[in-house]
């Protein structure tokens, strides 16, 4: 019985309305993520079809990649499938933005994969992942996108790292992306598992599960099937549906093939594999046999490739296929066949005889090699027919091509298999064209580009029990120990293999690269000064041997260790000849402008780190590296440039970028510098953001920058408690030396300051600010940044205003050290000037310096620190100061600065009744100083000595000082004694004395 295809979905509302849901918010800007999943035949490809057919009316453009079983063979099979398909149509607009990426289109059959560049790996993973985003991206521009990853239980490595890469990275763009999966595949340990487990935590991730359907809901489903009358009992209450249903156990697909056997009179099996294979047992005997053959070949199958499998001429295939197709199994497309689903494809082929599996799988395996199709495909079927010297050959070749397309999980899984049957090849050295200490060290090195460096060092320990030519232990060895670094991994170890390597290296490119390792393994076990010696050989021996990518790789090394010291300007020169031309290799590249833009900066040079950092964005971005590990630090080293230089709309716009969800360190770290500006501006979505990157507090940078920037958003919300706990946690994981670990107690002692607390901690901290001003990795610190300096200057301020001696020169000397070019911090530290001036009574000189930071807080739009301004601007009766810090024009108390004649000078204007000079400027308050006598006044109107401060905004410990003073000089014991002299000396309580400006 062939089935006519269902009109109505049945039974699935509640699910489609949520992709519904998904798909409205990609297209009006909010980028969304589905996972379908539910049991094989349940009804995820006809929701999802759906799905398309309304994005597709809503003018989406539809991507949809298939996943096949041997799937995790092949990389990235499912985003091939999508652009093949894309490809083909001139009119998508996939296909143009395919023409200006040549990392995708590599991908596409027939491409020219050239030869293995500097970028192979896990650089090139990282180019295309960034690709596939910024092609998605151009295109949403134009019209929204649905990507469909079909069948994802199938996925290969890199296609779930690739799913899980743009869930994270995609924001507002107008993108849709959905995946499908098996649950009943998903067995415990099954790779998928841990991605859906990672990705449903996700926001932006809707999960959607299939349940069985409800027996009304079958019964209305069966009876859409067929033509009225066609089957017997399929009418309303007809006893066959009825008996179809309660077999089906609610899945359509079951149910269909129960319904087409009853109509075929066909004894239904117990099983559905047995179900299914009735089905095939009423074909012809030529069209069983071609549906076998099919079913050897995967899902989908090209047609010139069936022909000769089967070994039919044209007219008995066609007949036979034309008979499978009107029963429903295989459904025909432009150029093959693909199975209806692909229980049906699994259970053709579990029924196969072991010699017939074996002898199909050879055919394939010779007809693909005379077509040139894919090695990984090559790898497949020699290794289903038993074909241990093509399984091998073909492994290597798909372990090569996975390295160059980027695909490091894949290469190392080829590699791997061909490394463990080697022993049973003859000539298998020839056959794979590399020794096997050779094909060893480079699965070993795509191992490590996935991310594993713990099995790339144990295969690499494996291989050196192995091995017994020099060259190729010191290889081995100097592998070993750069991944023992990038996993911080065990020390001794990771150092006695890299001196291992410098030992048996010869003069050559190998030894200038084991030095360098080996340099770098010293300086992470502060051995700061062997460390800079090797390097200085490394250098040596790359310049003579012409090994431009070591010489580089020493003069960065290099160019740390002099800025450790102190010594910023050799490492700006050591950068700078290592930028000046191209090393071959590009990690090494954007590793170089990094740190030389980031040596400039923290110099204080922005204008220079920002030319260097957009050169190094532009060299990211001309490569395809614009998501690798040092472009996206040369952004946010962008982002910084502009944090300080005061250009926050630039550095917002950069931080959009910066994910909020994050799920990796690498992640995490990138977040963490949007908070400078969020927190900045009293975002609110800085709480969401710090709310994911709690998770890696663990991570050093990521507690340096996050809980620094929640110490800052807690102390603007009045919480010192909370930003003190911050401080705390990371003053615990910086080292003594670190120079970020001023900056940090310059927060804490904010926090101290703000509840007048001194004592052990507050002296703790400046002690360590001073230590680490002082002192480098290496011994006492050469020179410090103007950075450095100006969080010191604030640091001591801070402790001042704590202890109540915060005057005008120590906030005076931390606003100047900010004037580098540190637009906001310098306004901070501005504010604090202007109170410390207020508390001196100098009130015009508050005033300038209040309005210059006001203007500098509204240009920013640095809401918490506005709103800081104006309540200083309230205190201190400044005009304007009821709307907003950043407007205000006039000067004190509604006069410009120069005005002499407005209320508070002590002089009359000639109009009312002015204030006189008389007040209190004689007798027994001759002795009282302005500040004394004014805060006389406030005692005379029984203030506490709180209330005190706060209406002249100095401390409560500074008025308790003051008001000792005046007991003391006007020879009283209390306060009401004093308020008696003030009332008798003529003092109006509360009124400030003419003496104060």
């Amino acid at each position: 019985m062939a089935r006519t295809a269902q009109k109505v979905l049945i039974g699935r509302s509640r699910e489609l309305s949520r992709l519904r849901d998904v798909l409205d918010a990609a297209a009006s800007g909010l980028a969304g993520v589905a996972l379908v999943g539910g049991d094989a035949g349940i009804g995820k490809t006809r929701l999802v079809t759906e799905l398309c057919e309304r994005a597709q009316r809503q003018g989406f453009v539809t991507l949809i990649g298939q996943c096949a079983e041997l799937g995790d063979a092949l990389p990235y099979l499912p985003l091939a499938d999508a652009l093949r398909g894309a490809a083909a149509d001139p009119e998508n607009p996939v296909a143009k933005a395919l023409n200006a990426r040549p990392a995708l289109r590599r991908l596409l059959p027939g491409s020219d994969h050239g030869p293995s560049d500097a970028s192979a790996g896990a650089l090139a993973q990282q180019r295309l992942f960034g690709s596939v985003l910024d092609m998605l991206s151009e295109v949403a521009d134009g019209r929204p996108v649905l990507f469909v990853f079909e069948d994802l239980h199938w996925a290969d490595r890199s296609t779930r790292d690739l799913l899980v890469f743009l869930t994270r990275m995609l924001q507002r763009e107008r993108v849709c992306l959905v995946g499908t999966y098996r649950t009943d595949d998903l067995h415990r340990r099954h790779p998928l598992r841990p991605v859906l487990a990672e990705l449903q935590r996700l926001p932006l991730v809707t999960a959607v599960e299939l349940p069985p359907l409800k027996n009304d809901e079958m019964a209305e489903y069966l009876s859409t099937l067929g033509e009225p009358g066609e089957i017997p009992g399929t009418g309303p209450g007809g006893s066959l549906i009825g008996g179809v249903v309660e077999r089906a156990g609610g899945n359509p697909f079951f149910a269909e093939e129960l319904l087409a056997a009853a109509a075929d009179h066909t004894r239904l099996p117990g099983t559905l594999s047995d179900l299914l294979l009735a089905r095939v047992e009423a074909l012809s005997d030529t069209a069983r046999q071609v549906l076998r053959v099919a079913a050897v070949a995967g899902r989908r199958v090209d047609h010139d490739l069936l022909r000769d499998a089967t070994r039919l001429s044209d007219l008995p295939l066609e007949d036979a296929l034309r008979e499978i197709v009107s029963h429903g199994l295989l459904t025909a497309g432009t150029d093959g066949y693909v199975f209806r689903h692909a229980l049906l494809q699994e259970a053709v082929y579990d029924d196969l005889l072991p010699g017939e599996r074996t002898r199909l799988h050879a055919a394939f395996a010779e007809l693909l090699a005379e077509r040139g199709r894919s090695p990984a495909e090559l790898a497949h079927h020699h290794l289903a027919s038993h074909n241990l010297p093509g399984a091998l050959k073909a492994s290597v070749e798909a372990g090569r091509l996975a390295v160059e397309l980027g695909a490091p999980a894949e290469a190392h899984r080829h590699l791997e298999r061909a490394l463990e049957i080697w022993e049973q090849v003859p000539g298998a050295e020839e056959l794979a064209g590399d020794t096997r200490a050779r094909i060893a060290l480079t699965s070993s090195t795509a191992a490590a580009g996935s991310g594993d460096y713990h099995r790339a060092v144990s295969q690499l320990r494996r291989l050196r029990t192995l091995v017994d030519d020099p060259i190729l232990i010191a290889e081995t060895s100097e592998r070993m120990a750069y991944y023992m670094a990038d996993a911080d991994d065990d020390g001794p170890a990771m150092i006695a293999a890299a001196r291992e390597a410098v030992d048996l290296a010869p003069e050559s490119p190998l030894l200038a690269r084991a030095l360098a390792t080996y340099a770098r393994t010293l300086w992470g076990n502060y051995r700061a000064d062997e460390s800079a010696a090797t390097a200085k050989r490394a250098l040596e021996v790359a310049q003579a041997t012409g090994a431009r990518d070591a010489e580089a790789s020493a003069l960065v090394s290099l160019a740390l260790f002099e800025e450790a010291a102190g010594t910023a300007e050799c490492a700006e020169e050591l950068l700078a000849r290592a930028t000046c031309k191209r090393s071959g290799d590009l990690s090494i590249d954007l590793r170089a402008r990094f740190n030389h833009a980031r040596v400039r900066y923290e110099r204080g040079e922005l204008q220079g780190a920002a030319e260097i950092a957009a050169a190094g964005v532009d060299l990211a971005r001309e490569t395809g590296l614009t998501w690798s590990t040092y472009g996206t630090d040369l952004r946010f080293l962008q982002y910084l440039v502009h944090y300080a230089d005061g250009d926050w709309d630039a550095a917002e716009r950069l931080a959009g970028e910066f994910g909020v969800r994050v799920g990796t360190r690498a992640e995490a770290r990138l977040s963490s510098f949007a908070l400078f500006v969020e927190v900045g501006r009293g975002r609110p979505g800085a709480d969401d953001r710090l709310r994911w990157l709690s998770r890696f507090w663990p991570d050093e940078l990521v507690t340096y920058m996050a809980r620094g920037m929640a110490a800052e958003q807690a102390l603007w919300r009045g919480d010192p408690d909370t930003a003190l706990e911050h401080v705390s946690a990371i003053v615990e994981v910086l080292e003594p030396f670190d120079s970020g670990l001023i900056r940090i107690a310059a927060t804490g002692l904010w926090a101290l300051a703000e509840q007048r607390r001194t004592g052990e901690l507050a002296d703790d901290l400046l002690k360590r600010a001073r230590w680490a001003a002082a002192n480098s990795l290496t011994g006492p610190r050469v020179q410090l940044g103007p950075e450095g300096h100006a969080w010191l200057a604030r640091a001591e301020a801070e402790w001042h205003r704590a202890h109540g001696t915060g005057g005008v020169d120590v906030w005076r000397k931390a606003t100047d050290a900010f004037g580098f070019g540190f637009v906001y911090e310098e306004a901070r530290s501005r504010l604090r000037l202007a109170e410390a001036l207020l508390e001196a009574g100098d009130r015009a000189a508050a005033h300038a310096e209040w309005s210059a930071a006001a203007a500098v807080a509204q240009s920013l739009g640095a809401e918490p620190l506005k709103g800081a301004l104006a309540e200083l601007g309230r205190r201190g009766r400044f005009a304007g100061t009821g709307q907003s810090a950043g407007h205000v024009t006039g000067g004190v108390d509604g006069h410009s600065p120069g005005d002499s004649t407005g209320p508070g000078t002590g002089r009359s204007t000639g109009h009312g009744t002015g204030r006189g000079t008389g007040h209190g400027t004689g007798g027994r308050l001759a002795g009282l100083t302005s500040r004394e006598r004014e805060v006389l006044g406030h005692v005379a109107a029984g203030l506490a000595n709180r209330e005190i401060g706060e209406l002249l905004f100095i401390s409560q410990k500074t008025v308790s000082v003051h008001v000792s003073n005046i007991l003391a000089k006007l020879g009283v014991a209390s306060r009401t004694q004093a308020a008696a002299v003030a009332h008798q000396e003529g003092l109006p309580a509360g009124v400030p004395d003419e003496n104060t400006v």
